[in-house]
């Protein structure tokens, strides 16, 4: 699927590709975002779906996202966990990078639960923090890039979606519940949606941090709005994975893989807390 607006036959044909390797009938769905896809290793009896098997979907070209979908139990709910996802920036157009979530929606999913690393502006976050997402700030949507752009389909949602409470209170209440009932806390914030793959520039995070962001990533946003659309409620949470700040220190240089190894540090601390959340969805 190469064209700029999603197909519905595309979607279907996808759908139906997945329910042919699955007797599971998720209603949970969970994206995993860099260095976090070994979450997945938790579900159990899963049906496990390449995603180069599954018609029009899209490929990762990004390491730590491998591409599969895992369906099955965890923790009693049935689920539909994508390990990786694709980006804007990969060169993938937004109805492409939100195909995905068209699909699980077409499958049944009520519930979206997304992950991602995020470099923290907030000056209070430190690396290794989560942070619930409250609010985010779409810089592609505000500069034309919404992926509800183009025909709408009134059969899953409106033509203008209501966007007020994009991120659940409901959800993010029970992950409070379930941090503080572990013995750890959670911060909460508005993520800044920017395109990449350049990390920001020190004018750029000033900006953003001024216009309210907390926490600035590449991910995720495309995809809760299509799943608001449809009146999916979401539940965002982001592994701050460095600090974002405007000054650092002469020297100082952000790599993938600084990401990549704060993501695997805090997987004891995400795992425990999206098994709380699912024990009591």
């Amino acid at each position: 699927m190469t064209a700029p607006f999603v197909s519905h036959s595309h979607i279907e044909e996808a759908a139906t590709a997945v329910r042919q390797r699955t007797s599971h009938h998720p209603t949970i769905g969970l994206i995993l975002g860099s260095g976090l896809g070994s979450l997945a290793d938790a579900v159990e009896n899963p049906d496990i779906i390449p995603a180069s098997d599954i018609p029009h979907w899209p490929t990762s070209t990004v390491p730590g996202h491998h591409g599969r979908l895992i369906i099955g139990k965890l923790e009693g709910q049935t689920v539909l966990v994508l390990q990786g996802r694709v980006h804007f920036y990969e060169g993938y157009n937004m109805a492409q990078v939100t195909f995905p979530v068209r699909v699980m929606i077409a499958l049944g999913v009520q519930t979206l639960i997304v992950t991602n690393a995020a470099g923290g502006m907030n000056p209070d976050f430190r690396p290794g923090d989560l942070m619930l997402i409250k609010d985010h700030l779409n810089m592609l949507g505000i500069a034309g890039n919404n992926p509800l752009r183009g025909p709408n389909d009134n059969t899953v949602g409106p033509r203008f979606p209501d966007m007020t409470e994009p991120y659940s209170r409901q959800l993010r209440q029970l992950a409070h519940d379930v941090a503080a009932a572990n013995s750890f806390s959670l911060r909460e914030g508005v993520y800044a949606y920017v395109a990449g793959p350049s990390y920001e520039t020190p004018a750029e995070l000033n900006f953003l941090r001024m216009i309210g962001g907390d926490a600035v990533g590449m991910s995720t946003v495309p995809s809760v709005i299509v799943a608001r659309h449809a009146g999916v409620r979401v539940l965002g949470i982001s592994t701050i994975t460095n600090m974002a700040v405007p000054n650092p220190a002469p020297g100082t240089v952000l790599t993938h893989e600084e990401v990549l190894e704060t993501g695997r540090q805090v997987i004891p601390k995400l795992t425990t807390l999206l098994h709380g959340i699912l024990q009591h969805l």
